[in-house]
């Protein structure tokens, strides 16, 4: 029964009504969100305060569900706006977002105003936010003449920024001529308005180009203002002095701030030496959470104002002569922010129900109602509506009333509109959970038998089993609010078929479900410790019982882990044996069986000894303890005595006493305490309500002894619990409950029956009473209706039968979070090369979040190339920032682009809606390497060679560079020689060069950021144009084959020679050679030799920095044979040589004395 308070009848009636409203949601189920006619949502629109780019087209977003589909209309400064009178403006089909489009010329002023979209459908109208659109501006900086400024050492300075006003306003910051930004410190220092302050001047600030920049974030442009020339004089000493303040000017300031925003408070002093500021807040401390100290601590920032930072703040300035303080006033107003923001509403005909829209602010917000976007009292009249300041309130309501509530809380400083609908549906019940489902639980274990419905009125549900005779009811079961059925001790009586019935008055849906009651599985033999000697073998035997419907598993662990991958363990339906022991198989090992429901699990120890020389004294486990005799009871303890067992040579070292609960847990033993080997009585402390039976074990090197036979049953009395439920806690699975869970007290921990527990909870710093219930079997409780994440004092009580337990303790825990309301605005990209960028985006307030905030996420994905040869889209990428990060690097982009980018915060509940998107260019790169590289065409001193454009051009290609050497037999490389072709240019053909000489080519791209990547191609030039003319193709002529033909048999005819001259054992010429050389596998062929030299195909090894070339190019095969033995060469189409061949290995290297350096000397020779 829950405790309340009692508040009234006006309390105790929207309680009521906001149980109805409760009960009414409608399930997520696509099915039936298709069939259900909704009013219009509002699921995604433009921020109020909306700044477009003048370059890019305007798109204010307005997106809107509902069913029927909603259709969509716009006002613009509180009048219709035609869409249809405008060409240039469009709205985006199924949607209500415009598009305004300004690539003809259009100047986006013309669009500036204030906008506001409507969805309408049958059932309502839905209202979108104010959007203001106005177009971000970058003035330029007005022409001035800045004379020089002379300043006498240790005087203070300050140079004048002003920079122009822009929208958003820019961002200031000091560099010289070379783009380099101006130390600061705790002399020279910027402040907020931009100007650069000198508390005294020395002569290292003497310098010409002190340059004010104005970076305006909205269009990334940057202008400067004209160098301010600086000489700082030295003829006279600096007369020291106290400090005075050069900003704030005067003695007292005031400064206010609206809640949730950031307040930056400064003092520069001017002063010699430097003086030292320091703040502090009179009568208050300085949140150090939200606070920060910058400039030099000049600067005092706190983020995230609330009411509590008001008051008035103070900031010390201080040298060896003096010091100053000035008093800053500050006061906290605040924009309007939810306390209760309004929610949808679905009722039945004839129902009740609640809509409250309650806001905060300061001044207070004035709440005002609209229906269908129209005032509320110049909306037709409604018997069943009566609006009370903050709250519509519906009775008797009829069908066809269904509408769109818009509630406007406002106040100075802004305000905020939120729709609701209020949805009268006649719906009949149905059953949403799928039919003939077979849920399957281990006896003794809880079952949960689901039963989703939805129905208008909210139907009632009623269970039964195996027939419709009798409804189930009564202490063995819980029916929880939303259908399911809870059986907490399952019992084989329990399985069957069950029926939930749901019914309203529209009518009756029910739905069947079956329940199957397993029997738990069981280790009945588990392995024993195992004393054995090395090189023996050992079995471990495990055998279990289970469930016959199941299929179990049966699973061997050695310390926790995977048996060893060794043959020697071998694993059968029961037992583990392990043959040939060795030392490292001495451990723990555990038999696990597993069903699909459940497992058990054993272990042993397994020792491994040395195998004694010869036989010792034999040592085994201890004796049985006996004769067990309890004495001296009391109400909590009793004395336990027993004679110890043989030793078997082994002294024992301790006792260990077990207990029996026939109670609660009968034929479970569990260890109650230890006491050394030389006691035999032990003083036991019991607990209450608990049917003792012990026993003894006792212990040597050996092992445990067997179990002694139990003692007699021992009972105690019953009492109240001696202890509360451990591990509370508190936390939200949605956005309106507090679920309360524990970890339930034990059956020994009970002290007695009827075990129940006291959930009491209350909001913190809000409720000064308590609110409780009582339940029994389960260990969670569901609060339902609670504010979106507050923070809840939670405490949970054991009590039984006999009383209640300790008074417990409060722990803090939170109501459910919900999706972020709002998108981090101030959305800036910061383009920093052609592969990073740095966005930065403002935080969420904090009454945004609704939870827990968890980060920012930045999604982006490219878009298109800017080259019209690559314009393929790219994945969505998404970097994720921590909490306090209002700024983040995108790495590895890709050059030449366009990108789309976008920010959400998330918190636990997930992302709340996306930033405006965004879009940035990223300049130009380096471009990749070119497509392909080729030789195409080669003669006597030219050759002509292709080339493709790179894949990733990265930029617009301005050129190509062309490289060209020559290479020597001995791989040395020649003068490089240069070439720049243009960008459209694919092939060059080089004139003039050596005949039968070997070229490599070089050929990379060029952007205006420089050169990719170079491909390289070799050649060689031929040695005669006749060897290029048409001849036959000699691989298709008679002689060639039938001289390939001799050459085969004669191989053949010499390998049975030697086949038979080996059997005779006689010498032949092979073995000769082999006597003579040593190895044969690495002597050459040679043409005065009898024997063949083992050829050796080596790795192909090509030039530093070269390619494997392709068709018509140089292969290098480690190899200088002569022509006809080359393996790599190469013929024309014709049947002509090309002046291809093989580069030199190292080991042929050795044999230039007796073998041509290359097949092109080679036909030198022969001519």
């Amino acid at each position: 029964m829950m405790d309340r308070p009692k508040d009234g009848p006006l309390a105790l009636l929207l309680l009521l009504l906001g149980h109805m409203i409760s009960a009414l949601e409608v399930p997520l189920d696509p099915k039936l969100l298709e069939e259900l006619p909704q009013p219009p949502t509002i699921t995604h629109q433009s921020p109020k305060d909306y700044i477009v780019d003048p370059r890019e087209n305007i798109v204010i977003h307005c997106e809107a569900k509902g069913k029927p589909h909603p259709s969509f209309s716009w006002t613009r400064n509180g009048m219709h706006f035609d869409i249809d009178k405008d060409p240039k403006v469009l709205m985006r089909p199924g949607s209500g977002t415009l598009v305004m489009d300004i690539s003809g010329g259009e100047r986006s002023e013309a669009y500036e105003g204030i906008y506001q979209c409507s969805a309408h459908n049958e059932l309502g109208t839905a209202v979108s936010n104010s959007i203001v659109i106005r177009q971000s501006r970058s003035p330029l900086w007005s022409k001035e003449r800045i004379s020089p400024i002379i300043a006498q050492k240790g005087q203070s300075l300050i140079l004048h920024c002003r920079p122009p006003a822009g929208l958003p306003p820019p961002i200031i910051f000091w560099m010289d001529n070379n783009f380099q930004r101006l130390p600061q410190s705790r002399r020279v220092s910027q402040a907020l308005n931009g100007d650069l302050y000198f508390s005294n001047v020395q002569p290292e600030d003497s310098r010409s180009d002190y340059i004010c920049y104005a970076r305006f974030p909205h269009t990334q442009t940057i202008q400067q203002k004209q160098p301010i020339s600086v000489r700082v004089l030295d003829n006279k000493p600096a007369e020291e002095r106290a400090p005075v303040f050069m900003v704030p000017s005067e003695s007292v300031s005031s400064k206010m701030v609206l809640r949730g925003e950031v307040l930056e408070m400064e003092c520069v002093a001017d002063g010699l030496p430097t003086p030292a500021v320091s703040w502090v807040k009179r009568n208050g401390e300085i949140p150090s959470g939200r606070a920060s100290f910058l400039n030099f601590n000049k600067t005092l920032r706190i983020m995230d104002v609330s009411e509590a930072d008001a008051g008035e703040y103070r900031c010390f300035a201080k040298n060896r002569h003096g010091s100053v303080h000035h008093s800053i006033r500050v006061t906290v107003n605040a924009a309007p922010y939810w306390i209760s923001a309004p929610r949808n509403l679905v009722l039945a005909p004839k129902e009740m129900g609640i809509i409250t829209c309650r806001a905060a602010g300061h001044p207070k917000p004035s709440i005002r109602w609209l229906v269908n976007g129209l005032p509320i009292e110049d909306a037709p009249k409604d018997p069943s509506r009566r609006v009370e300041e903050d709250t519509l309130i519906f009775s008797e309501v009829q069908t066809g009333s269904s509408a769109v509530y818009q509630c406007n809380a406002s106040n100075l400083y802004g305000y905020l509109l939120s729709n609701a609908f209020v949805n009268i549906l006649a719906e009949p019940p149905r059953v949403l959970t799928l039919p003939n489902i077979i849920y399957q639980v281990i006896r003794n274990k809880p079952a949960l038998l689901e039963c989703v419905v939805f129905g208008s009125p909210v139907p009632t549900i009623t269970w039964f089993k195996d027939s419709r005779s009798s409804m189930l009811e009564g202490n063995a079961y819980v029916f929880h609010e939303n259908g399911a059925l809870e059986i907490h001790m399952s019992q084989p009586s329990n399985s069957g078929k069950y029926t939930c019935v749901a019914r309203n008055n529209l009518g009756i849906s029910e739905n069947h479900v079956y329940l199957e009651v397993k029997e738990p599985t069981r280790i009945l033999r588990p392995p024993e410790y195992q004393v054995v000697q090395r090189n023996r073998d050992v079995v471990f035997e495990c055998k279990a019982k289970h469930d016959p419907s199941l299929v179990p598993t049966m699973t061997w662990l050695k310390d926790d882990r995977e048996l060893p991958d060794d043959e020697r363990f071998r694993v059968d339906s029961d037992r583990l044996t392990i043959t040939d022991v060795t030392e490292s198989d001495a451990g723990t090992y555990t038999c696990i069986m597993n069903t699909t429901l459940d497992q058990d699990s054993a272990s042993a120890q397994l020792t491994v000894v040395e195998a004694p020389p010869t036989p010792t004294v034999i040592y085994e486990q201890p004796g049985v303890p006996t004769d067990l005799e309890l004495t001296d009871p009391g109400a909590r303890s009793v004395q336990l005595t027993w004679t110890p067992g043989d030793e078997h040579n082994s002294p024992i070292k301790k006792f260990l006493i077990q207990y029996e609960d026939a109670l609660h847990q009968s034929g479970v033993w569990h260890n109650l305490t230890e006491v050394p080997g030389t006691k035999t009585t032990a003083h036991l402390k019991l607990s209450p309500y608990v049917h003792y039976s012990f026993r003894v074990l006792a212990l040597n090197d050996v092992g445990f002894s067997h179990p002694s036979m139990p003692s007699r049953q021992f009972r105690t009395s019953p009492a109240a619990p001696d202890e509360n439920p451990t591990e509370v806690k508190g936390h939200g699975t949605e956005h309106n409950n507090l679920v309360i869970t524990w970890k339930p007290l034990t059956p020994l921990q009970a002290n007695g029956p009827g075990l129940q527990y006291k959930v009491m909870w209350r909001q913190l710093d809000m409720e000064k009473d308590w609110t409780s219930v009582s339940v029994a079997n389960v260990s969670k409780f569901v609060v339902s209706g609670t504010p979106t994440f507050v923070p809840y004092e939670v405490m949970v009580q054991a009590l039984n039968d006999y009383g209640p337990g300790p008074k417990p303790s409060a722990v803090i825990g939170y109501s459910g979070e919900d999706f972020p309301s709002a998108a981090p605005g101030n959305v800036r990209i910061l383009v920093l090369n052609s592969t990073l960028a740095e966005v930065h985006w403002s935080p969420v307030s904090l009454e945004s979040v609704r939870g827990r905030l968890q980060g920012y996420k930045v999604h982006y994905s490219r878009e298109r190339s800017l080259h019209r040869h690559n314009s393929h889209q790219g994945k969505q990428r998404t970097e994720i920032f921590s909490p306090n990060k209002t700024s983040g690097m995108l790495p590895d982009l890709l050059p030449y682009s366009v990108y789309s980018l976008r920010v959400t915060a998330f918190n636990g509940r997930g992302e709340g809606p996306s930033s405006v998107p965004q879009r940035f260019e990223t300049p130009e790169g380096v471009p990749g390497t070119p497509s392909f590289f080729k030789v195409s065409a080669i003669d006597l001193d030219s050759l002509t060679l292709e080339w493709g454009p790179p894949h990733e051009r990265n930029g617009r290609l301005s050129g190509y560079t062309f490289k060209y050497q020559t290479v020597n037999s001995k791989n040395d490389l020649g003068l490089l020689e240069e070439l720049d072709l243009p960008s459209n240019q694919s092939s060059f053909t080089l004139h003039n060069l050596s005949h039968s000489t070997r070229y490599k080519f070089y050929i990379s791209a060029r952007t205006q950021r420089g050169s990719g990547p170079t491909l390289t191609e070799e050649a060689v030039t031929i040695l005669d144009r006749a060897m290029v003319s048409p001849q036959v193709d000699i691989a298709t002529q008679g002689w060639f084959i039938g001289l390939m033909s001799a050459i085969a048999l004669l191989i053949l005819i010499l390998l049975i020679i030697c086949f038979i001259k080996r059997n005779k054992g006689g010498k032949y010429p092979v073995k000769e050679k082999e006597d003579a050389h040593g190895d044969p596998e690495i002597q050459p062929m040679k043409e005065d030799d009898l024997t063949f030299g083992e050829y050796s195909d080596e790795d192909h090894k090509p030039l530093k920095g070269s390619r494997t070339p392709s068709s018509g190019t140089v292969k290098r095969d480690g190899s200088d044979d002569s022509l006809v033995d080359s393996g790599d060469t190469q013929f024309n189409e014709d049947g002509s040589f090309i002046g291809q061949y093989s580069g030199r290995s190292d080991r042929d290297a050795t044999h230039d004395s007796s073998e041509p350096p290359s097949p092109v000397n080679a036909m030198n020779s022969i001519v």
